[in-house]
This record gives C-alpha cells, structure tokens and sequence, in this order.
C-alpha cells in the first residue's frame, strides 16, 4: 500500500541526504519525493510517498523521529488530506494539430507556458489520474520532454461536523 508521510525538518544542509541514507539504508524504495519551504524559512516540508505494509511504514516513522533535525512526523495516508503534482510537458505541436492540443490542454486546465514554431510547452497541475490522462492523451501527438514534480500534500482544513 502506498503512504503519503509529511515531514517538518529543520532548513538546514544535509537534512535531506540524512533522510534519504535513512531509507536507503533499511533498504525502503522512495516512490516520490517533494521539499520546499514553509512560511518559516527554517523550516521546511517534505512529502514522501513510499510504498509498504503498516508495520514498514510504522518503522519508517520511528526512525524518521529519531533523526537530529526533524521536527514532526504525519502518515497522511488514513486521513484526509489534499495532494497535487505538477508537470511540464513538451509536445509536437505542428499547425494542422494547435487547435486540438488546445483544447485538450484547455478541457484538463492546463497553461501553455512557451511556444515555438514546432511546440508547445504545457503545465498541468492535479492529481496523479489527472496528470497520467493528460500524458495519455498528449502522446499521439509525439511528446519529445517530461519534468515531473514529486507529490505535494498537507491535511484538509476541519470540516464543519468535526471537533478541533
């Protein structure tokens, strides 16, 4: 089962070599990984995406707590949390087929982001469906480049029926 585990570290140097050796180490495949900042600049989130019964994961968590520079650990798996990835996508784009690619950017709300005479780049923002369905439909059209992020994510705001 994949779990989605957000970690507040200290924004320091070595943190992340520290947390990936940690994985590496205990032999843990690390699917997807994502850092950047939060509105501390101390501070900043990571958002990892491994792959692994309960226990593994479990594990995993432990460990991660003991590491110098951690501040919190969260298995967002079981809960309801909002995830997104991001890609940079560049396609043929002759003539005879802007229009189409147009409207297909436009239907998964995508931007186009630079243009040439041979193609477009597009940036897609979504789920991990979504960016997948884009791809699919893109690669007729002869996709030369691919950057994709890792996952980003973080819980839902309290709902009306919960309890702070």
């Amino acid at each position: 089962m994949k779990h989605t585990i957000s970690v507040l570290v200290e924004n320091k140097f070595g943190v992340l070599a520290r947390v990936a050796s940690l994985f590496s180490a205990k032999g843990y495949n690390i699917e997807s990984l994502s850092v950047g900042e939060t509105t501390d600049p101390e501070v900043s989130r990571m958002t990892i995406i491994v792959s692994g019964d309960d226990m593994i994961v479990e594990q995993i968590i432990k460990q991660l707590r003991r590491l110098i520079d951690i501040i919190k650990v969260s298995d967002l798996t079981d809960r309801t949390y909002i995830e997104r990835e991001m890609v940079l996508l560049k396609v043929n784009a002759e003539p005879a087929s802007r229009s189409e690619l147009l409207n297909i950017v436009d239907i998964f709300r995508g931007k186009i982001v630079d243009v040439s005479l041979k193609e477009f780049t597009v940036e897609l923002t979504g789920e991990e469906g979504k960016i997948n369905a884009f791809i699919t439909m893109l690669t007729p059209f002869g996709i030369k480049e691919i950057a994709r992020t890792g996952k980003v994510a973080m819980l839902r705001g309290l709902q009306p029926n919960q309890a702070a």
